[in-house]
């Protein structure tokens, strides 16, 4: 190269990527988006599991609108189509606060509030007939010998008549299904009362839990051997056989003191049966 000649000038062009592909930040994106969602359907479904209907109701009346609107504005008709778990029971579809759960019922409008009401009645019965027993016990014997032996609650079955034994005032001969004096005058009063109302009763036996060293565990045959002879005992009072719907041994499978050994847990459970409807 001659000494009066310029070097040739060499401009190097470096072409650099455009980020796309697996060197690009936009699939970052979308991929937190789908853990979102995945998390908070399993979310969903954990709480769908470890909740109660009766929550599950709350929590879906808690997002449901206060005021009425119509039924396209719940989002669609078909799948998925703005529904919610409970939608036939907490969306307002029809512009009067949701669909009822019996369609047949709106058309009178007063089958549910009949039930309802009926019901009321029928525990208001059952509580007259409680206030007269424990009045008419307390008439019947003299200090509380009678009222110290019985509990009486009103239940979904109906109005429960619990006798129960003392340490020292057993209601049957000890290992045996002979009634005492005592059981025979409580039962003739609590026939009394209930001969009162034409409900069904239910007879129900308990015992308490014997000694393992017993050769032979007798519980169930006298528990049931029990509640029958209290049913013989109340129907020789002068009550229909047919009253009496349900005789029941529990042996002592189900004591009601902390020592199932101890003698409160053998009793007799009469039960005034609610009406069927």
């Amino acid at each position: 190269m001659r000494s009066n000649e310029q070097a040739p000038v060499i401009i190097k062009k470096i072409k650099k990527g455009g980020g796309d592909g697996h060197h690009g930040g936009a699939w970052k994106v979308a991929y937190a988006d789908f853990v979102t969602a995945m998390m908070a359907f399993f979310l969903l479904m954990w709480l769908l599991n470890a909740t109660t209907e009766k929550q599950r109701k709350g929590i879906a009346d808690y997002f449901s609108p206060t005021i009425p609107i119509t039924r396209v504005s719940g989002g669609g008709s078909g799948s998925f189509g703005g529904d919610s778990v409970l939608s036939e029971e907490s969306l307002s579809q029809t512009g009067t606060g949701g669909v009822p759960r019996d369609p047949a019922a709106s058309k009178d409008g007063n089958q549910a509030d009949s039930s309802g009401e009926s019901g009321e009645k029928e525990t208001a019965k059952l509580k007259e007939v409680e206030e007269m027993l424990l009045s008419r016990s307390g008439e019947s014997m003299t200090s509380d010998q009678l009222r110290r032996h019985i509990v009486t609650r009103v239940t979904d079955e109906g109005l429960l008549v619990e006798i129960f034994a003392l340490d020292h005032a057993p209601l049957f001969h000890a290992g045996t299904t002979t009634p005492t004096p005592i059981l025979e005058e409580i039962l003739t009063t609590i026939a009394e009362v209930f001969d009162l109302a034409k409900n069904g009763v239910a007879i129900e036996g308990h015992v308490a839990t014997q000694p393992v060293v017993v050769a032979e565990n007798t519980a169930w045959q006298l528990s049931s051997g029990r509640a029958d002879a209290v049913r013989r005992l109340y129907e020789s009072l002068g009550e229909s056989p047919d009253k009496v719907q349900r005789v029941t041994g529990h042996a002592d499978h189900e004591p009601v003191t902390p020592n199932p050994m101890a003698a409160r847990n053998n009793r007799i459970e009469l039960i005034l049966l609610r009406s069927k409807r």
